[in-house]
């Protein structure tokens, strides 16, 4: 599969992190010749928030994390690409509690302190001799340097991995922050992206990482969207291993947090818009702004009705300048809108204002930036001060190519 064409120039190298050895090897869960299962183990102590799908119809990985987020600890995480044990039954759940039984033995550690993730197919079985055939190679390899070979091993539809890394600090102190994601299609988050992994070297107790994972992913995971479809997989894990020195703090709003807090939601974008980036037969960023409705919830709910139109979405593909399918977007939300006083801009061009088209509007500039690979609609709904910005991309003749033989 060629590299999207929206790619970033430079796939961000990940650094060693204090705490956290990787590995990825070739399982056969899938993919013949290729990493399919990745393993991290972190430093005991070592703490763990998530977020977590809320599809009725959530993996058994995903119920497994649900599960044992609660003790706030963690020692490992396996995820393998392929097969997404969804919709398995007992017989899913009970491949998870081998699984983590296996990687416990392993490594010393409590099942409940190994966190799973799986992303691929729904409704078949994992092959579990390969999967567990596999571990003595994964703890054998266990390395500070791996983070790339982890990033690919989780890819599906995938075209290029999905990394990001950056300097901060706590108080006087500097910390790091890793992030790996994958996601290409069956992209609406709903509490996060399809699979998130976000490693700092910070010392932080589980409730603190908790709340700043929270306010992080509002933003960022929970503001993009491919193709509107809430996979039954989502899960980003946000692991602390407590090796920086810093002093201990016990409240996310502490003002020596704010510098943290900013740029993990800063790395947490970074990772949401490569998603968007890379979304299945994608030729556009589209960023999408809506400004003084009613509330920020209203905001994004319309926001959302137009990235998730097909033929919004359609007519950035085809760089038509056919902002009507934008103002029927805005309509059908369900939220607040003052139709007298809709404004719209494309590319920084006022198409639309009080209602009515701009006078002198002419369309040739917004095909200018239509042409463009990447793509700013701004649209103000004149009921309040609400204001959310989203990020999508356009929907081409690929996106049916992929997935009409998704499972070939």
């Amino acid at each position: 599969m060629s590299i999207s064409p929206l790619a970033p120039d430079h796939i961000a190298a990940l650094p060693p992190l204090d705490g956290v050895r990787l590995c990825a090897v070739p399982a056969g869960i899938r993919y013949p010749g290729r990493d399919d299962l990745m393993l991290a183990s972190f430093a005991e102590g070592t703490t763990v928030a998530g977020v977590l799908t809320r599809s009725a119809t959530a993996s058994a990985p995903v119920e497994w994390c649900r599960h044992h987020l609660r003790g706030g600890l963690a020692r490992a995480l396996i995820v393998n690409s392929g097969n997404a044990n969804a919709f398995t039954g007992r017989t899913g759940q009970t491949d998870c509690s081998r699984t983590g039984e296996a990687v416990a033995a392993a490594l010393g550690c409590a099942p409940g302190h190994v966190f799973i993730a799986s992303t691929g197919v729904i409704g078949e079985r994992l092959p579990m001799e390969r999967l567990l055939n596999a571990i003595p190679a994964l703890e054998s390899g266990l390395a500070g340097d791996q983070w790339q070979a982890a990033a690919r091993a989780i890819m599906t539809t995938d075209t290029f991995p999905k990394t990001a890394t950056l300097r901060t600090r706590i108080g006087d102190r500097e910390v790091r922050i890793n992030g790996f994601a994958k996601g290409s299609g069956m992209i609406e988050p709903d509490m996060a992206t399809m699979l998130a992994f976000l490693v700092t070297d910070a010392n932080l107790p589980a409730s603190v990482l908790q709340e700043l994972l929270n306010d992080g992913n509002r933003d960022s995971f929970n503001a993009i969207t491919v193709d509107s479809d809430t996979s039954t997989s989502d899960t980003c894990l946000l692991f602390a291993t407590g090796t920086a020195d810093h002093a201990i703090l016990d409240c996310h709003r502490d003002p020596a947090l704010s510098a943290f807090a900013r740029d993990l939601g800063r790395l947490m974008r970074d990772l949401a818009i490569q998603v968007v980036r890379d979304g299945e037969g994608a030729s556009k960023l589209i960023e999408i702004t809506v400004e003084n409705a009613e509330n920020e919830t209203a905001a994004r709910v319309i926001a959302k009705s137009i990235a998730n139109s097909p033929l919004v979405k359609t007519a950035m593909a085809g760089e038509d300048a056919n902002w009507g399918r934008i103002v029927m977007a805005v309509g059908k939300s369900g939220e607040a809108v003052d139709r007298d006083r809709l404004g719209i801009e494309i590319g920084g061009v006022p198409i639309t204002r009080n209602g009515a088209v701009v006078e002198g509007y002419r369309e040739e500039q917004v095909s200018r930036h239509l042409a463009q690979q990447e793509i700013r609609i701004q649209v103000d709904v004149g009921v309040g001060t609400g204001r959310s910005t989203v990020w999508t991309c356009d929907l081409t003749h690929g996106y049916i190519s992929i997935n009409a033989d998704y499972r070939s």
